[in-house]
């Protein structure tokens, strides 16, 4: 299993770099950063790493056709790709609630995400690009500078429409915050529509899992944060909470987005109206929360995740990410090989 690591755009690209170089000494397969309403553009934030590193695969999770055209993110992951040396990539979703803040209401996402990788493919290509589809169009544009290979661009993807498109039009997929049982739930689709469309994973279709990294020496601290994100976790769908809660814990869950809501947005690890142990479920379901003296059992996690059929992890880096990621490098890929 290879081992990515997700980290914040907010951070400087000087920043960026520095960890993307440490990243790159300790073994971690591809860098990863945020693409977020308030923080740095991802795709130049990423150039100084491009420069100062060799072999370390860059790019932005996830960008969205929504609040950009499929055009424009395809010359913003040609140019990384040809800063990069040709280990630029992509993920592609279809947006959420990040785009309720701009005032967006994204519609027919299986479509606009298909239409979008349709245009970057066309856009890679060098040749012209004429492009009538149901919600975009492209006329007249050519792309003769990029540099080959073409980057792979990989679908946000965890429900069944999302997976047989992605399986189609994509080169892999990353779902979000899925413990092992669900993720070999979702393998099992993908792997019906590949086979569908003469495809497979053993023939080069990646898979990989976006999954909250919180491991630090304070246990108190690394709960802290993981309670804190959890609004952003990918836990308002009861097919996953019924995993590890009972039904009226789901119903609890399912009915307090808003409250979630307040905690994220106040910086709050503690959530009106929802006990401490449904929070400690939550995070100890849908995260890697602890410490380096239990490291082992998180391993043992992702080892979990391999054998539903994940071939990659993308751990998302908060607080202290110098040291999570050298402890990543020394102790759990080890572990993975």
């Amino acid at each position: 299993m290879d081992v990515d690591v997700i980290l914040d755009s907010r951070a400087s690209a000087g920043e960026l770099a520095t960890l993307g170089e440490l990243a790159e000494r300790c073994g971690i397969s591809g860098l990863w950063v945020s693409s977020l309403n308030d923080s740095r553009d991802p795709w130049a934030n990423l150039a100084r790493t491009a420069l100062r590193t060799s072999r370390i695969t860059l790019g932005p999770i996830a960008v969205n056709p929504y609040d950009t055209h499929p055009l424009k993110i395809a010359a913003s992951l040609l140019t990384l790709n040809e800063l990069a040396g040709g280990r630029a990539r992509v993920v592609i979703g279809g947006g959420g609630e990040a785009l309720q803040a701009l005032g967006l209401a994204p519609a027919r996402r299986v479509r606009a995400v298909r239409e979008c990788a349709a245009i970057i493919r066309a856009a890679a290509s060098r040749e012209p690009v004429e492009f009538g589809g149901e919600m975009y169009e492209v006329h007249g544009c050519r792309f003769g500078w990029a540099t080959a290979p073409m980057p792979p661009v990989y679908i946000g993807a965890g429900q069944a429409q999302m997976l047989r498109m992605a399986a189609t039009a994509g080169d892999g997929i990353m779902m979000s915050d899925v413990p092992p049982g669900p993720a070999a739930q979702v393998i099992a689709t993908l792997d019906a529509a590949l086979e569908a469309g003469g495809r497979s994973r053993a023939g080069g279709f990646w898979t990989s899992v976006f999954t909250a990294w919180h491991v630090y020496a304070d246990e108190a601290e690394a709960r802290r944060e993981a309670r804190r994100w959890l609004f952003l976790r990918g836990i308002f769908r009861p097919w996953l909470l019924a995993e590890f809660l009972d039904p009226d814990d789901v119903r609890l869950v399912m009915g307090s987005r808003a409250a979630f809501a307040r905690a994220f947005a106040a910086g709050s690890h503690q959530v009106e109206g929802i006990p401490e142990p449904v929070l400690d479920a939550l995070v100890d379901n849908v995260t890697l929360c602890g410490t380096p003296a239990a490291l082992n059992g998180l391993i043992a996690r992702l080892r979990h995740l391999r054998e539903a059929g994940l071939g990659s992890v993308a751990l998302r880096l908060y607080a202290h990410p110098a040291e999570s990621i050298r402890l990543i490098g020394e102790r759990v890929l080890p572990a993975l090989l």
